[in-house]
């Protein structure tokens, strides 16, 4: 993907907003030193070290790292991509916000984070669950199909796994986890462009090749097909599902 950095900071801030919470959990320490994967535009990594604590952040977009070493010259941003990466050092913990459920190989970003942590390192983090939008993803699907869009509509992009799933990937490879919720987050879409600014920016995968004329009727009609359970108070909301976890390294 080819990720629009002034789109994502200026109409997508929930998610920085909410991984404060995600952070809390982290309870980062003066001296310590934590890895961000996916950090995006760096947001969250600077959070993190006005703890005391050192930072790295990592993301597989250019456009995310840049902005990122941008905002941030003082943390340290790699391109690197979280379904297969290392690092010469171990760290004392790894911290994830909504970028897990970008990675379809979450068995190597899973072994790759294990072997990321000091003995008994912690990971924690938080990313789209089993249900997690499935109201834009089932409208989506069916205007791209009614279109004539029907392999574009079946391609695998997302990886919601259940509670009970990924804990037990955790297990099956070296951790222990230590807490683990699963959990409903209707997300207020706070800008104008609602629905239609999220599907541009994280539906991008399946409408980037498709023509401007038939990509605005497509966004039309999911908007039409949600309107009822997605448009409350005048305002569009995301049907967000949410796997927060805390484990670890054995």
């Amino acid at each position: 993907m080819n990720w629009d950095t002034k789109l994502y900071d200026n109409h997508h801030g929930f998610v920085s907003k909410y991984g404060a919470g995600v952070i809390d959990l982290l309870a980062p320490k003066a001296g310590e030193h934590i890895l961000d994967v996916g950090c995006g535009t760096g947001d969250l990594a600077y959070l993190i070290a006005r703890h005391g604590a050192k930072v790295t952040g990592m993301d597989s977009s250019r456009e995310m790292i840049a902005a990122a070493r941008d905002k941030y010259p003082f943390i340290v941003f790699d391109v690197k991509s979280a379904e297969n990466f290392s690092y010469a050092e171990q760290f004392d913990a790894v911290f994830s916000n909504a970028a897990l459920h970008w990675v379809l190989d979450y068995t190597g970003a899973v072994r790759c984070i294990h072997r990321a942590l000091k003995p008994a390192g912690r990971f924690i983090a938080e990313f789209g669950g089993k249900g997690n939008v499935s109201n834009i993803r089932e409208a989506l699907k069916k205007s791209l199909e009614q279109n004539g869009y029907t392999q574009v509509a079946n391609k695998s992009v997302w990886y919601f796994p259940s509670l009970s799933e990924y804990t037990s990937l955790l297990e099956h490879n070296g951790f222990r986890v230590i807490f683990a919720s699963h959990f409903d987050r209707e997300t207020l879409l706070e800008d104008d462009g609602g629905i239609r600014n999220w599907l541009k920016m994280f539906g991008q995968s399946y409408l980037k090749d498709i023509g401007s004329d038939e990509t605005e009727a497509i966004i039309k009609q999911v908007e039409e097909q949600i309107r009822n359970s997605n448009f409350k108070n005048d305002t569009w909301h995301a049907d967000y599902v949410r796997l927060r976890i805390m484990a670890v390294k054995q």
